[in-house]
């Protein structure tokens, strides 16, 4: 049975580039050395690299909770903090997994609009924080794209890093949806992480055309000294290590990442468009990547399901529903949503020979 198309849940939820599974294919074959020995993840380290053009040392874990919280133990202590977004995926969806890489460590949930962090306010949190008998701030992590859909752009990237360096902190960057996040501003990526003052970075692959697998950035190279022996501890030094590295070969190769991503863009504008023109619908968010937050009338929500259609709802602040494209998304997908709930939000007509009696 094929996997249902009317889907708006997650871009986790999403197929995997064709280019990911004949590489993994092609590179399946022989003997190759393990544990990241081989020629094919030598080639996907450079290739990461070469995307941001600069010297940075690369790694490859399971997925993005192991990217950030493996990265940001390279840079904590037990008795530091890092200062997240109180929506980032960080705060609400690691279960604490920086405090199981290092004990004792912990987060400062930062409010800010849009899920995005104001350089003053980590001056706010900073001063807050008592000498000796709070945990000393180490780091500040931000998420781009946001958990709401939205972006920060290269200028309010290097604004925030600029604050945070100059109060010592280490500048992580969760880059689950860099790739939408660089399509957005059609810059460079370079322009979103090391030249705006990034650190470390978790470079996303997974929500955006791999099966697994996600890359640890670091352009601060000291911070990646005996990483390997973190990812080992961890059970993230995989034995056939190839197997991601070959999927980020293809991923990467004629910017299909960036391409694809750029079209999940376009459809979450699409969709977002269409839910404009529909009555009481209420868009909650600006729609700059490939997440659209809205208000949909309960008799809509149900109707939708009823339909088959999935999505969630009661997501962020507002509790509206989230609706996620993904590169396979189609103008055909979002049309279809579209005449649903078009035919589900129109005014119900009243049945007049029910308003009387003989």
């Amino acid at each position: 049975m094929a996997p249902s198309r009317r889907q708006f849940a997650s871009d986790n939820n999403a197929g995997v580039f064709p280019e990911v599974i004949e590489a993994m294919a092609l590179y399946g074959s022989g003997h190759a050395s393990g544990y990241g020995g081989d020629e094919v993840t030598a080639r996907a380290r450079d290739a990461v690299a070469g995307v941001f053009g600069c010297e940075c040392a690369v790694h490859f874990a399971a997925n993005g909770t192991a990217a950030n919280c493996l990265g940001l133990a390279a840079a904590v202590q037990p008795y530091e903090a890092v200062l997240v977004h109180e929506f980032s995926h960080l705060e609400t969806d690691e279960c604490n997994a920086l405090g199981h890489f290092v004990p004792g460590a912990r987060l400062l949930p930062v409010p800010g609009e849009q899920a995005r962090i104001r350089p003053e306010a980590i001056g706010r949190v900073l001063q807050g924080l008592r000498p000796i008998h709070a945990s000393r701030a180490r780091a500040v992590s931000i998420t781009n794209a946001t958990e709401l859909g939205t972006v920060y752009s290269p200028a309010e990237t290097a604004e925030l890093a600029a604050t945070a360096h100059e109060a010592g902190l280490v500048v992580h960057l969760d880059g689950a949806r860099i790739a939408n996040a660089v399509a957005c501003h059609g810059c460079s990526p370079a322009d979103l992480t090391w030249k705006a003052g990034v650190d470390l970075l978790s470079f996303g692959g997974t929500k955006a055309g791999l099966a697994y697998g996600e890359a640890i950035v670091f352009f601060r190279r000291e911070l990646a000294r005996d990483f390997e022996y973190r990812l080992k501890q961890s059970g993230h030094l995989f034995s056939k290590m190839r197997f991601i590295s070959a999927q980020w070969l293809a991923f990467l190769e004629k910017d299909r990442w960036l391409e694809r991503s750029a079209h999940a863009n376009t459809m979450a504008l699409r969709l977002r468009q269409g839910l404009e023109r529909l009555p009481e619908v209420k868009l909650l968010f600006p729609t700059q990547a490939n997440a659209v937050f809205t208000k949909l009338p309960a008799r809509v929500v149900e109707g939708l399901y009823q339909r088959g259609w999935r999505f969630y709802t009661d997501v962020g602040p507002g509790g509206g529903a989230r609706l996620m494209c993904a590169w396979d998304t189609t103008p055909e997908d979002v049309d279809a949503f579209l005449q649903d709930a078009a035919g589900l939000a129109a005014p119900q007509k009243r049945d007049l020979s029910t308003d009387y009696t003989d």
